[in-house]
Parts: structure tokens; C-alpha cells; sequence
């Protein structure tokens, strides 16, 4: 028996012996008799790891890496629309036919990851993913997208089976579209070169597409619209928070200020002593540090100037060719890649439904821009602060997200943002602090950051007011360095909001 066979046996065996897996639910869910059907909305579809010699190919989601064999996946219902009539995306077919998304209906689009494989185990830092073969009733492909909506393909079942990519990234924006319902079996193979000799794993991705009839349309169809952010859910007015939360209350974040130009950093929550914090989690350290958004400055190097691209999708930005700095959804070496979590424990374990992020005013000498890249190379604005203030999305617990983020000009900009949630025993906090950037080479990063303005609140009315702010203010087979995540929006009337949930009640069929 070889190591892969044995390895592959062991890790079956030990999923049959305990609860099946059910991504974004505790391990300790009781077993059932049927494979798992996991939220893939935020996870690692494709998660590589190389340890003690051994390369794994797995899903990774909120319960950590599990062989895709163990588990059954269901595409959204019914086509996410029509191929779009344009070339760089001939590879789905003809303009106008249909196709089924994996992951498309608002939430967050999964991502490829291969941090687990450190760049110098490998020969030329990179990895090779290959399509081994499809059975199902049509065809598949797999690509992201740049921020500027372009696609890169990586596997098609009619071209191209295999692509190298870079150890060590997190390739969000990742979208797995196909040519008809029905029952698909995807069979991925991941190869390497270490310095004692090859390695590689391959697995099998069952996926149901359900068959819904096909909408009359010859484009994506666009975003249903929602009136309002859905409200965190009530509780009962005497419910006490877990013992669990307790023990993993936020700790008091690191002092001392910080200048930021390059890595990871994520604007989340914490909740300690019945109170919300925002704070800047900072991954340029190991462990990660938590920092007072008062004491970062994000600097915007020009490494981030852009030309705006031509397009009426691109005009909130600008003219076409004017000069931008943006800082893309995925990430960049040389330029800083913030995102937004409501992952900590103390916000997972201590709060119910929905936090709601609202930008309320901006500071700056131009305009700021949040926006996401959609299936078809759309782009989707989050935030915009030419446009009236506040405005806001609902993300749901256990979120990690990243957008493009946009200024028209250098300069320093300060975005005054708050967030709220309630709490499990039914408190409503809030919290509102100010993030600095400075955008461009030449701005000053030494003057300090803006006082905060406000802090914590909690009770019935937290984080329900309404201030205004000032709102005038590739090709297959190389590395894949640039992708963007994706996303769908739903638009309110007076603000503009995201809802990032997962369709934790989703009703799907075992299709065997």
C-alpha cells in the first residue's frame, strides 16, 4: 500500500468513525448517514498543504481541511445567468447559453489556497493544480478575476487541464461554472517538486447542479433589491452568555503606533465586558497582533497607482485613464491588503445574527470606493462616499472578506465606521472608530491618526442612528499573482448594502 493510499484510508476511516463534516458547524455535530453538504460561500475549495513530506489536496472550511471525497456539494439553484457577449469569456460557450455557478447568490465566492505550502519547499515556488478528468452532462471550468473584472482561466474541461500557481497565496474570487444540471464527478490532481523528489494527491468532487429551468435572459441576471439590512435576531431578555465567551474575551489590543504598507490586515470586532471594539488585526506579525485602529496608519504606496479602465461599469471611478490608487481584493506584494472579519472568538461565541459595518463619514482630498468584481467581470460598489451617508452591510458571523479599495487622489483620508451586533443575550452594541490611510508616496504619515470621535455603546438603540457624513468629498499555465474575489450586492433604498450570509437552510437532494 503507498503512503497516499494509507494516508487516504486513515483519513476516511477517522471521518466514518466521527460526526460527518458539515462545514461552519462544530465538529461535535451528530453523525448522519449521508455524505455532508458543506457552505463553500468564504471557504477553501481548493486548499493545498505540504507537511512531513507529504503534499494534501483538501477543503477547508470553518471546521478545518477535509478530503473533498468525504463530502457532496450542491451548485446554487437554477443558471446564475448567460455567458456574456464578450471574448474573454468565449471559454463558457456561446453568448447567451446558461450556465450553473457553484456560488453565486450574494455570498462570498470560495477561494484556492496555498499557504499551507511555504514557497521555498517547492521548485520554483509554485504548484501545478491539473482538471484529471469530468463526468457529468456538461462542461466545466474554473477561473478568478482581476480586479478590473478580466478573467484567468485555470481549468476548463474543453481547453486548458492544467495551471501553475504560486505557493503560499490565497487565491480568492474563485468561481467553478458549468454547462448543464446534473451530477458532476471532478477529479483534481496537485503536483509538486521538493528537494527530495515529486509529490503529489488527487481527489474527487461530487457536485449537484440543480436543474432549474433557465431564466429568458441573455444576461446575468441583476441583484434582487432589500429593504433594509435583516435585523440580528431577538433573544430572550435574561439569557446569559456561555462560559465559553467569558474565557475568550477580547484581550487588551497591542500599544504603540504603527505604520502599515504592505501585508495583511483585517478592521473586525471584539467583544469584552459586554462591550463591541473595532480593531485592525494586524498578520505582519506572528502571532497575529490586534491593534487600535487610533494608533495604525495604512499607507497606500504608489506601487497601488492605476489608470482607470475604460468602461461606463468603471465611471464611478473616474474618466478612463485617469490616475487611481487601488487596493485590489487580492493580494499584492508591496501593497498593503486590507479586508474585514467577524471571526474572533469572542464575536462567533458571544453574539447572534448579523453584524452590521456602516461607513458614516469620509475625510479626504478625493473620493473612496469599496467595490467587488462579479462572475462576469461586473463590478459591484460596497461603499461609496460620492454618494449619501451612511451606508452599510450586514455580514454575517464567522466572515473573512476583502474588496478593491479605491481613492482618486493622494492624499490622507480618515473613514469614520461603525459596527453593531447583538449579543446571545440579546444586547445591542455598537462601537465607532476611525481608520487612516495615507494614499500616495509623498503624504505624511507622522502627523498621527484622527481622534476615534466616539466609543462603545450598547443597549436597544446601539448603532442605530443615522448621522450623515461628508459624502462630497493570464493565461493558464503561469502564475496566477492577481486575482479578485467576487461577490453579489443587494441595494437598499438610502444605503447600500451586502449581504454576506450562508444559506444555512438550504434544502438540498442526495443525488444517489
Amino acid at each position: 500500500m503507498t503512503r497516499r493510499t494509507l494516508l487516504k484510508t486513515v483519513r476516511l476511516t477517522m471521518v466514518a468513525a466521527t460526526a460527518s463534516f458539515t462545514a461552519l458547524l462544530p465538529a461535535t455535530a451528530p453523525a448522519t448517514a449521508n455524505p455532508a453538504d458543506p457552505h463553500v460561500d468564504g471557504a477553501d475549495l481548493v486548499s493545498l498543504s505540504l507537511e512531513s513530506g507529504a503534499l494534501r489536496l483538501a477543503f477547508r472550511g470553518g471546521s478545518g481541511a477535509v478530503d473533498p471525497e468525504t463530502l457532496r456539494f450542491t451548485a446554487q439553484d437554477g443558471p446564475v445567468g448567460a455567458v456574456p457577449d464578450d471574448a474573454a469569456f468565449a471559454f463558457l460557450g456561446k453568448p447567451g447559453a446558461p450556465v450553473w455557478s457553484l456560488m453565486d447568490d450574494g455570498s462570498r465566492l470560495p477561494a484556492l489556497d496555498t499557504t499551507g505550502v511555504d514557497r521555498g519547499q517547492v521548485a520554483d515556488g509554485s504548484v501545478t493544480l491539473e482538471l484529471v478528468s469530468v463526468d457529468g452532462p456538461g462542461t466545466f471550468a474554473a477561473y478568478s478575476l482581476s480586479s478590473w473584472g478580466r478573467p484567468s482561466l485555470l481549468l476548463d474541461s474543453d481547453g486548458p487541464r492544467s495551471a501553475r500557481l504560486p505557493a503560499g497565496r490565497r487565491i480568492g474570487g474563485l468561481a467553478w461554472l458549468f454547462g448543464a444540471a446534473g451530477d458532476y464527478r471532478l477529479t483534481l490532481r496537485a503536483s509538486a517538486r521538493t528537494g527530495t523528489g515529486p509529490v503529489s494527491d488527487e481527489t474527487t468532487y461530487r457536485v449537484r447542479v440543480p436543474g432549474r429551468a433557465p431564466a429568458a435572459t441573455s444576461t446575468p441576471p441583476a441583484a434582487a433589491p432589500d429593504a433594509a439590512a435583516p435585523a440580528a435576531p431577538r433573544a430572550a431578555a435574561n439569557e446569559a452568555p456561555s462560559a465559553a465567551v467569558t474565557a475568550n474575551a477580547a484581550p487588551a489590543a497591542a500599544a504603540g503606533r504603527k505604520v502599515i504598507s504592505d501585508g495583511h490586515v483585517d478592521m473586525g470586532p471584539q467583544l469584552a465586558g459586554g462591550k463591541l471594539r473595532i480593531r485592525l488585526k494586524d498578520d505582519s506579525t506572528t502571532p497575529p497582533t490586534w491593534r487600535e485602529l487610533s494608533d495604525v496608519t495604512l499607507r497606500v504606496t504608489d506601487k497601488a497607482r492605476i489608470d482607470v479602465p475604460s468602461g461606463p461599469g468603471y465611471a464611478f471611478l473616474g474618466q478612463a485613464g485617469e490616475k487611481a490608487y487601488l487596493l485590489p481584493q487580492s493580494q499584492q506584494a508591496g501593497i498593503v491588503w486590507p479586508g474585514w472579519n467577524t471571526q474572533h472568538e469572542s464575536v462567533v461565541k458571544g453574539t447572534r445574527g448579523n453584524v452590521t459595518w456602516r461607513l458614516t463619514k469620509v475625510s479626504g482630498p478625493g473620493e473612496f470606493k469599496l467595490f467587488l468584481t462579479g462572475s462576469f467581470g461586473t463590478p459591484e460598489v460596497v461603499f461609496d462616499s460620492d454618494k449619501s451617508l451612511p451606508q452599510q452591510l450586514a455580514i454575517a458571523p464567522n466572515t473573512h472578506a476583502h474588496g478593491n479599495w479605491a481613492f482618486t487622489k493622494a492624499g490622507t483620508y480618515r473613514l469614520t465606521v461603525d459596527m453593531a451586533a447583538t449579543t446571545t443575550g440579546g444586547t445591542r452594541v455598537s462601537d465607532t472608530r476611525t481608520l487612516t490611510l495615507a494614499v500616495g508616496n509623498s503624504t505624511d504619515t507622522s502627523g498621527g491618526t484622527a481622534s476615534d470621535g466616539s466609543g462603545s455603546s450598547s443597549g436597544p438603540g446601539a448603532g442605530s442612528g443615522n448621522a450623515k457624513g461628508g459624502g462630497n468629498l493570464a493565461k493558464t499555465g503561469t502564475d496566477i499573482m492577481s486575482i479578485a474575489a467576487g461577490g453579489g450586492l443587494l441595494l437598499t433604498v438610502g444605503a447600500l448594502t451586502l449581504v454576506l450570509t450562508r444559506r444555512r437552510n438550504r434544502s438540498t437532494t442526495d443525488p444517489s
